[in-house]
């Protein structure tokens, strides 16, 4: 895996503990090499993308590759940038390593090359004289090419999806068979096999839709008030990973997103105390009132987001042939939507969405404000509703006016455009 090295690189390192408390984590500092590093442009997945199609399904594998990045060899260049000292001297990585900025997309094509069948060019062909540069040629191909599993692979984390037992045994054996020819390993330790509800990238999937790791939600929901700006980022770059769990967690998050540094020397001396949790709790939705200060609605919207992290949730997956219905909704500094389809008489949420309003738009008129949501939801889940008929619940009739008048100008005008049929 690593050499002695005579680089004139030299990056420091960092042993951490995994959470069997036995084996070890090498981290790297390679902050100043990655800094030096040309990013590799190539098109990662999105996690919506690949929490989405869902519907049908009833078993699930996810699987983990081991050591996934391992896989993939250095060239003599890479090896004399990746070195770093140890006690021992200075040693350089023959594998790719974590932790090095183009890492993740190298890993990612890979295993995009795997699944999607693409043929390993072979070992007469990448001895050629002439260098083969396949981003203009493409990769080897081959008349039997066939998807393995589609697009369902974040870079170490497959999902295998199957409406049958058979088809998911069928589907395993060609993903084993890829994963042999391209020398990849799986984790058998952390993969889970024809089950009804796996995790995956940080949720549990199932039949049944779509919700947040308990434990994770936990976490986060044990947390106290934070006392420095960087906690603070830290919480809701989490929760922002669970957004689309989170009802009007923009509206909420604004307020926490507003403060400095300097704000946390007094923030800090004052604790949440029962009347604020209190009313957080009996003034869900409604606006701050005038006379509250800017800590008392901090700790106000923490208390409320924490509320909504204990109760996310469980999202229906999209069905295709339900009609979708959005819900609106606006404040002073931020809007929010929903995306619901009724099943048995009761309007289940199958995504939230929502952000915060931009300095221009902080004046718009709340009518203003319900077209942006209404935009918003379109923008978040265009492949779910494109060509799709929509139901809108608002408090204004404000989209059926606007789809029914002529002649707009402005932001009218190219907001009437955008929702038209």
């Amino acid at each position: 895996m690593i050499s002695p090295s005579t680089s004139p690189w030299a990056s420091l390192i960092v042993i951490i503990i995994k959470k069997n408390s036995v084996d070890i984590r090498v981290c790297i500092d390679y902050r100043v090499v990655n800094g030096l590093t040309q990013l590799m442009v190539y098109p990662m997945p999105l996690i919506n993308d690949m929490l989405e199609d869902l519907d049908k399904v009833l078993g699930y594998c996810s699987l983990d590759m081991a050591s996934g990045f391992w896989v993939v060899s250095m060239t003599e260049r890479a090896r004399l940038i990746s070195a770093f000292i140890t006690p021992f001297g200075l040693f350089e990585w023959n594998r790719m390593p974590f932790g090095l900025k183009n890492a993740p997309q190298i890993y990612q094509r890979l295993i995009d090359n795997a699944l999607y069948g693409y043929l390993k060019i072979s070992a007469d062909a990448s001895n050629d004289s002439e260098p083969r540069d396949v981003f203009l040629t493409g990769e080897a191909e081959t008349e039997q090419k066939s998807s393995v599993l589609g697009r369902r692979s974040y870079i170490d984390d497959i999902l295998v999806t199957a409406d049958s037992w058979d088809t998911l045994c069928n589907k395993v054996d060609r993903l084993l068979e890829a994963c042999d020819k391209w020398n990849l390993s799986i984790s058998a330790v952390k993969s889970f096999w024809g089950f009804r509800k796996v995790d995956y990238l940080g949720h549990q999937v199932s039949m049944d839709g779509l919700e947040a790791h308990p434990k994770d939600l936990q976490a986060l929901a044990d947390l106290p008030f934070p006392s420095t700006l960087r906690a603070m980022q830290s919480f809701l770059g989490s929760l922002n990973y669970y957004s689309r769990l989170i009802e009007d967690f923009a509206i909420y998050a604004s307020v926490l997103y507003e403060l400095r540094e300097s704000d946390f020397h007094e923030i800090t001396r004052k604790k949440p105390n029962a009347s604020v949790v209190e009313k957080a709790n009996s003034n869900d939705r409604e606006e701050a009132p005038a006379g509250e200060n800017r800590w008392t609605r901090a700790e106000r919207a923490f208390t409320v987001l924490k509320t909504k992290i204990a109760a996310t949730p469980v999202l229906q997956h999209f069905d295709p042939g339900r009609p979708p219905v959005v819900a609106v909704y606006a404040s002073k500094w931020a809007v929010s939507a929903a995306l619901m389809q009724e099943h048995d008489g009761v309007y289940w949420p199958v995504t939230f969405t929502s952000r915060t309003l931009k300095s221009s738009e902080i004046n718009y008129g709340i009518v203003d404000k319900e077209v942006l949501a209404s935009l918003r939801i379109l923008e978040v889940c265009y492949t779910l509703l494109v060509t799709r008929t929509i139901k809108v619940l608002t408090r204004y009739s404000t989209l059926g006016w606007m789809l029914q008048s002529n002649g707009f100008h402005g932001r009218l005008g190219r907001w009437a455009a955008l929702l038209s049929p």
